[in-house]
C-alpha cells in the first residue's frame, strides 16, 4: 500500500514530542489517549491548521508544514476534509448551501471552472442521497437533529473529493444511536476508498477503524491493529480494543 500521509518527528510548543507514524491510503485511523494527552493538538498540526515547532508532515508527496499560509489554505480546501464534533456550519444558510460552501470556494479564482454550478449541485444532492438526508436540503440547521447534521457535515468534508479526511471527536456531541450511524457513514466512505484519520475517546469509535494509536503525554505509546471486520463481531472488536486500551493504562 502506498503511504499518504507520513508524520516525521513533529513537535508542538512541549505538547507534542517527536511523533512519527505514517498512514496508508484507503486506511482509517483512530488516535487515542486521555484529556491533554495532544491528540486534537497532532490533528490541527497535521492538517496545517497549526503550525509545529519542529517536524515534518507529508501529504502524497507534499511537504505541509513549510508551506506558506495560503498554500495550506489550498491544500486544505483541495485535497483535505474535516469533520469536527463542534460542526461550524452557518446558520443563515440552509443544509444544502452549506454543503455546498466549500465547493464554491473551491472554484473561484479558475479561469476554467471544472464543474459548473448545475454540476455542483448535482453533486451535493448525490452526496446528500448517499447520507439520507437529501429531504433535508431545504432546512435550516436547527430544524434536524444532531446526526443529520454531522452527516450533512460529512457530505461538505467530501464535496471536494479530497485525499484524506480528518475527523476530530465527529461523535462527542452525539448519543449512541446517532454515533453509530455516522459511524457506518465513516465505515462506508472507507470501504470506498476514502483515507480517514479521527481522534476520539470513544473505545466504541475506535473499534470500528482498522488501527489504532495511543498518544499519551505528546508521545504514541503503542498502537493495535485490528483484524478485518468481517473475521471479528462488533463485540469481540469492542472487547479487543478495551482489553489493549487497560494494559496502556486507560
Amino acid at each position: 500500500m502506498k503511504k499518504l500521509l507520513e508524520v516525521k518527528n513533529l513537535c508542538k510548543d512541549g505538547i507534542l514530542h517527536r511523533v512519527s507514524f505514517a498512514v496508508e491510503a484507503g486506511e482509517m485511523v483512530a488516535v487515542m489517549g486521555p484529556s491533554g494527552s495532544g491528540k486534537s493538538t497532532l490533528l490541527y498540526n497535521i492538517a496545517g491548521l497549526d503550525q509545529p515547532t519542529a517536524g515534518e508532515v507529508w501529504l502524497d508527496g507534499t511537504e505541509i508544514a513549510g508551506l506558506p499560509e495560503d498554500e495550506k489554505a489550498a491544500l486544505r480546501l483541495h485535497r483535505m476534509g474535516f469533520v469536527f464534533q463542534q460542526m461550524n456550519m452557518l446558520s443563515n444558510l440552509n443544509l444544502i448551501d452549506n454543503i455546498l460552501l466549500p465547493a464554491v470556494q473551491a472554484q473561484k479564482g479558475k479561469r476554467n471552472k471544472t464543474r459548473s454550478k448545475d454540476t455542483l449541485i448535482r453533486d451535493v444532492k448525490n452526496w446528500m442521497k448517499k447520507l439520507s438526508i437529501e429531504e433535508l436540503a431545504e432546512r435550516d440547521i436547527a430544524q434536524v437533529s444532531g446526526g443529520q447534521l454531522q452527516r450533512a457535515c460529512i457530505c461538505r468534508s467530501m464535496i471536494n473529493a479530497p485525499k484524506i479526511l480528518f475527523a476530530d471527536e465527529p461523535t462527542g456531541a452525539l448519543n449512541m444511536s446517532a454515533a453509530g450511524e455516522v459511524m457506518d457513514e465513516f465505515e462506508r466512505l472507507n470501504s470506498a476508498g476514502t483515507t480517514i484519520l479521527m481522534v476520539t475517546h470513544d473505545s466504541r469509535v475506535a473499534a470500528r477503524c482498522g488501527r489504532i494509536l495511543y498518544l499519551l503525554d505528546g508521545k504514541i505509546r503503542g498502537e493495535l491493529e485490528l483484524s478485518d471486520q468481517k473475521k471479528q463481531t462488533d463485540m469481540e472488536r469492542m472487547k479487543c480494543v478495551e482489553a489493549w486500551l487497560g494494559k496502556m493504562g486507560w
